[in-house]
């Protein structure tokens, strides 16, 4: 799942010990169905839920959610 950069993005986020808390929700009529563009994720390290959508081809978004999730740039 996901393309560009989410690969990397996320296996980065796991080994610091983010985890994925919740689907993001999806959009248009019924909000909460389907599965949506992006997940939630939480770092231990701010205490606080940040998005991570599955298309990053931006170095410079990818570095943003890093940076969220109290982390160094990697890209």
């Amino acid at each position: 799942m996901g393309t560009g950069l989410y690969p990397k993005l996320t296996e980065l986020l796991s080994a610091a010990g983010c985890f994925l808390d919740r689907q993001g929700k999806g959009k248009g009529k019924g909000k909460g169905k389907g599965k949506g563009s992006h997940e939630i994720w939480y770092s231990p390290v701010t205490q606080k839920k940040f998005s991570v959508p599955f298309t990053i081809v931006s170095k410079h978004t990818a570095n943003g959610i890093l940076k969220q999730a109290g982390m160094e740039k990697a890209f």
